[in-house]
């Protein structure tokens, strides 16, 4: 994790959320039930001048990279390793960002030895609020390409049974510090936990989501299974 994602709530419901005014949105990402590496993706960053809702894709990209398809194996980033990693040190001290998320899917083991997938949500249907890293590459040329990861952390206990990894889902109350460029390394440690137990729960959902190609709301409609694999 992550590999997949939900995010489908307006960019103006976005930047409402997040507090940005209307003048800070770059984003234009239409709503998306499968979101998948290297896709557009939204996020809230601060570039210096204030917090703004822009486009980046998936995949970080380090400004030293020779080549920007490392980007399709750098989705994640272990909190564990990420301040100690080159290509993520530099971006945790300046260019912390916000993804917003509907909710994530995972897949379980069955009995047979195929998958099946799962969404996690929150009940309740709040936002999520990924904690995310993101950099500009250029180009031999000097054409800029905008990326960004998705840190994650051991999953909570009641997720584990699923998958032993999530992403680091950042309460309302850690955003504004997080996104704060002045924030010092010791608080953004303490900012870095990974996701608490009862932020989402799961739900079987139907095979169709692991077809990026296959797109809409149904992707995150509870399916019934014949045989549910344990999750907790």
């Amino acid at each position: 994790m992550c590999g997949r994602y939900a995010s489908a709530r307006s960019v103006q419901d976005l930047a409402s959320a997040f507090g940005i005014r209307e003048d800070k949105v770059e984003a234009h990402v239409a709503a998306d039930w499968n979101v998948a590496p290297t896709k557009p993706i939204v996020a809230a960053l601060d570039r210096g001048a204030g917090v703004v809702l822009t486009t980046l894709r998936w995949g970080l990209v380090p400004s030293w990279a020779d080549d920007p398809s490392i980007g399709s194996r750098m989705i994640n980033a272990r909190l564990e390793t990420a301040f100690e990693k080159p290509a993520f040190r530099p971006a945790l001290e300046a260019r912390r960002c916000l993804i917003p998320a509907d909710g994530w899917y995972e897949w379980a083991a069955r009995p047979d030895g195929t998958r099946q997938p799962y969404y996690l949500a929150p009940d309740d249907g709040a936002l999520l609020a990924f904690a995310g890293l993101w950099e500009v590459w250029r180009d031999s040329e000097g054409r800029p390409l905008p990326t960004a990861t998705i840190l994650t952390g051991p999953a909570p206990a009641d997720l584990r049974d699923l998958h032993e990894r999530a992403p680091v889902v950042l309460p309302a109350s850690s955003w504004q510090g997080w996104l704060d460029r002045e924030s010092v390394m010791d608080d953004v440690r303490r900012l870095l936990q990974p996701t608490a137990p009862g932020v989402v729960s799961a739900r079987p959902v139907g095979e169709s989501v692991g077809d990026v190609r296959v797109n809409g709301p149904q992707l995150i409609e509870p399916v019934t299974v014949a045989e549910q694999p344990p999750l907790f």
